[in-house]
């Protein structure tokens, strides 16, 4: 549609256009990872407070096999739901999820209430966090995706980092279970108020996106957009798309397992490593918190990077430069080398992270821009459980971490040969659809 008509409709797309509420949802995004971070330090050392055996690495990892199997189920819908009854609604909903985790954790008697917490922590994750990269996806205009997904990754990212090195400071000065009870009772209780106050629905931007989109009306390159089967496809349609049928979506949702992999080895396996090795909690503390806060802070430049030069080739060279990090963290020894082995895995997540999903929103229809992005995180982060499950097993089985390491550079470097040989560029000024487009009639494209 022209702009002329997009301002009659109050839907003008830009950062720029609509910086209140892009900072808003920034904002939000920034509580999704202060909420998130309260668990990354504290809790894993803590295990054995709460009755988990030495070496019962499957039940230790138990508290993140919840979460991702939650999460993954919840991403899914809150996509879908997302597109049928509103971001803000869906926003909402992921705060009031949250509400029993501080005190799941104060009271809790048994790692059982800790792996509860984590249901509900995956719950909210999956309401909260998928909202606000929609929304920023919408408000953005097309060449400014990777940034807008860049800023909504750091926020969450480099507050998860900081709440890591913050819980781990406090738990120091007043107890582990008052530290994360009011630490994230007072982040919870303020994100759920700014919500209902400030937030604004962003739905009918995607809405006059798609009509222009398949009218053929907008001024800018056209992405190549899989065809689907039906006029309004169903949530069915676009997991099986997004899931198997086209290649390119294929390749980055393995990609988001593997990375949520080497991410669960972080939360997991990082502490207790390092602890074997003589860190204490304000060490351990650091080492993650950079690793996020690198993570969160790289992928300002790294969004932005892929707007320019695309998104494949960071992709996949983020995967491999995790591995690299990884290799780094077992082979040197000392705090200021394993500092900088978690630097490099921060800048390799940075580059993976908010271009994979930038790619997603390249080649999704805004009509089902939502439930694509939710079948993504859906297989994305059900690598939380999956990682659980491989590296919990690898751990216990040879009753040592670091085999669960090596096992994740291998997976790591695989990842990147599927995404590297196996997919396409998706950015739509680099890789645009080169056939004519006639209005109201969809594109398909070779990857189909």
């Amino acid at each position: 549609m022209t702009l002329k008509t997009e301002r009659a409709n109050h839907h003008v797309r830009g950062i720029r256009n609509n910086a209140s509420q892009f900072a808003m949802q920034t904002l939000q995004v920034v509580f999704v990872g202060l909420t998130l971070g309260t668990e990354r330090t504290v809790l894993p050392t803590l295990a054995s407070d709460f009755g988990v055996p030495k070496g019962a690495f499957l039940w230790l990892a138990s508290f993140v096999i919840a979460f991702g199997f939650v999460k993954g189920l919840v991403n899914f819908a809150a996509g879908a739901m997302a597109d049928r009854i509103g971001r803000k609604q869906v926003l909402l909903w992921g705060w009031l999820a949250a509400l029993p985790i501080p005190f799941l954790l104060l009271y809790a008697q048994n790692w059982g209430w800790v792996v509860a917490a984590n249901v509900f922590l995956g719950i909210s994750q999956g309401l909260a966090w998928s909202v606000t990269v929609i929304s920023m996806v919408d408000l953005a205009h097309t060449e400014q995706r990777g940034l807008a997904i860049g800023i909504n990754e750091f926020g969450g990212y480099a507050a998860m980092g900081v709440a890591g090195l913050l819980t781990g400071v406090l738990a120091a000065a007043f107890g582990p279970r008052e530290a994360l009870f009011g630490f994230s009772l007072i982040v919870i209780v303020i994100a759920w108020l700014a919500t209902v106050a400030f937030v604004r629905e962003t739905r009918g931007f995607a809405h006059a996106e798609s009509r222009a989109h398949r009218a053929g009306r907008l001024d800018e390159p056209r992405a190549r957009i899989p065809q689907t089967r039906s006029e309004r496809p169903g949530a069915r349609e676009i997991f099986t798309l997004v899931s198997f049928r086209h290649p390119t979506f294929r390749a980055l949702s393995q990609a988001g397992v593997a990375n949520k992999v080497a991410d669960t080895l972080v939360w997991i396996l990082f502490p207790i490593y390092l602890h074997q090795r003589g860190l204490g909690l304000i060490s351990i503390g650091w080492v993650t918190g950079v690793y996020a806060a690198v993570w969160g802070a790289s992928q300002l430049w790294s969004g932005l990077l892929s707007d320019r030069i695309g998104r494949k080739w960071l992709i996949a060279s983020g995967l491999w430069l995790v591995a690299l990090g990884i290799v780094g963290v077992v082979l040197l020894q000392g705090f200021i080398l394993w500092l900088a082995a978690a630097a490099l895995m921060g800048t390799g997540m940075a580059m993976l992270y908010p271009n994979i999903i930038a790619a997603v929103n390249d080649i999704s229809d805004p009509r089902w821009r939502g439930a694509s992005l939710g079948v993504y995180r859906y297989w994305r982060d059900t690598g939380y459980a999956i990682g659980g499950l491989l590296l919990g097993w690898v751990a216990q089985v040879s009753q040592h971490v670091v085999p669960a390491f090596w096992t994740t550079v291998v997976l790591l470097l695989a990842s990147g040969l599927w995404v590297a040989f196996g997919s396409e560029e998706t950015h739509p000024r680099i890789n645009p659809v080169s056939r004519p487009v006639f209005p109201g009639i969809d594109q398909r494209t070779t990857d189909d």
